[in-house]
């Protein structure tokens, strides 16, 4: 090919990119900003209605029959349903299944009914299947081919991601970590670069959306007392997860089992056991988003079993059926538990709590490298080393679990695990179960 010919092809393909990561962090911010100011409204209102955790129980039905009436559709002979969530996104991603349009109202509406009754949830996931929503309505529009519905759906959680949490740099590479482990698609790394930055300038600069601050206080000594404290408190973070992680998946598994996929009772009774452990907790401090002890968590003792509730409440909301992100209920864990350590690690309690965030966040999304880069961003790059490696210990020691079982393994975390390239999380699951 002519040289000519080949940078006027170069150009030709960077501009088209650059475009579709415009339009789709352009459209994603907006809705994005919108998602978190409702989000932050109706937060304000429960709390300042604490009856309304008493309407849970019919939200879940309301939400329930959203899924089952609207929620599900037969594309091309295969079943695809919304309630699938975040791993729908990665499917389509994988190209196993197709986001469908409507994923996005429907998870906005049902994230909104969680959080204005009380159900422990986060944002992102909103966020990130809204931007699935919208990339798959540019690729409809545009009419992309298979190869160029991945990239842009890995744009759309780029965006998605960047927006919500303010951090561009980050959700550019989580978009293409996100899917698998072992595998990023550098492909993708301009249209996701694009949508990520620009989806956080639509958020924050243009329509003026403040996300919240954490800052650590205090760093400890370089050392190598410090570091093995650091690994050691990284483990300890992983198996968090993995505990969240397993008791989320087995109690979704159960309620589907029991009540035979109607997504209407498996929310109301979710529902009810959140309103009786509300109850039995005496305060709303576990339902919601929790930013309130989270932000608490970083400056001076919280309860020592926060975290403890916090999963369960959690596990509970989400394995039934209810809608909302798990990121920051895993943020609330992570820090929460580094600030219980704190007493026992004699480093400084903001560390701590940051470190928990950081770590539970890498192991239960399995993004070490997204993970390190968010600890960048939050926190004006303090402790990049100590951040670096407690990323890649939790990753490693979390094994190949995961907050999204369609998560594809490219390469296995270490030779030792005997995994078959190409399975997903829900199949190495499987696979333990059968030989046990």
């Amino acid at each position: 090919m002519d040289r000519k010919l080949k940078y006027k092809t170069f150009f030709t393909v960077l501009s088209r990119w650059v475009f579709f990561g415009s339009l789709i962090g352009i459209v994603v911010g907006s809705f994005t900003a919108f998602l978190l100011e409702t989000n932050d409204f109706l937060g304000e209102v429960r709390e300042e209605s604490g009856w309304l955790i008493f309407f849970l129980p019919l939200g879940g039905i309301v939400l329930g029959y959203i899924y089952m009436n609207f929620g599900k559709v037969f594309l091309n002979n295969t079943l695809h349903d919304t309630a699938e969530l975040n791993n729908l996104v990665i499917e389509g991603v994988h190209g196993k299944k197709k986001v469908l349009l409507r994923i996005g109202p429907i998870v906005y509406l049902g994230t909104f009914i969680t959080i204005l009754f009380g159900g422990s949830t986060g944002r992102e996931g909103a966020a990130i299947q809204m931007g699935g929503s919208v990339a798959q309505a540019v690729n409809m529009f545009f009419r992309k081919n298979k190869s160029d519905t991945k990239i842009l759906l890995m744009s759309g959680i780029s965006a998605g991601f960047g927006a919500a949490f303010g951090a561009p740099i980050t959700g550019a590479v989580f978009g293409m970590e996100m899917a698998a482990l072992g595998k990023m698609k550098f492909e993708a790394l301009v249209p996701c670069l694009v949508a990520s930055f620009i989806g956080h300038y639509i958020t924050t600069s243009a329509l003026g959306v403040e996300h919240v601050e954490f800052i650590i206080q205090t760093l400890p000594e370089t050392s190598l007392v410090t570091f093995a404290k650091v690994i050691l408190a990284a483990v300890i973070f992983s198996l968090l997860s993995i505990s969240y992680c397993q008791l989320r998946h087995g109690i979704q598994n159960l309620s589907k089992k029991i009540f035979k996929k109607n997504h209407m009772k498996r929310a109301f009774v979710g529902g009810v056991i959140i309103v009786v452990l509300t109850l039995i907790a005496g305060s709303q401090d576990y339902n919601g988003r929790g930013l309130e002890m989270l932000e608490q968590s970083f400056k001076e003792d919280v309860p020592p079993f926060a975290f403890l509730a916090k999963l369960l409440f959690t596990a509970i909301t989400l394995g039934t059926g209810f809608v909302g992100g798990e990121v920051i209920p895993l943020f609330f864990m992570g820090a929460t538990l580094g600030n219980t350590l704190h007493d026992f690690m004699d480093l400084p309690i903001s560390f701590l709590a940051a470190l928990g965030m950081i770590a539970a966040f890498s192991a239960g999304t399995n993004t070490p490298i997204a993970a390190f880069l968010l600890a960048m961003e939050m926190f004006d790059g303090k402790g990049a080393e100590y951040f670096f490696v407690a990323c890649l210990v939790s990753f490693i020691f979390s094994g190949h679990h995961g907050l999204w079982p369609s998560q594809k393994i490219y390469q296995p975390k270490s030779s030792l695990y005997n995994i078959a390239n190409g399975d997903t999380i829900e199949q190495v699951e499987k696979k333990k179960k059968s030989r046990d």
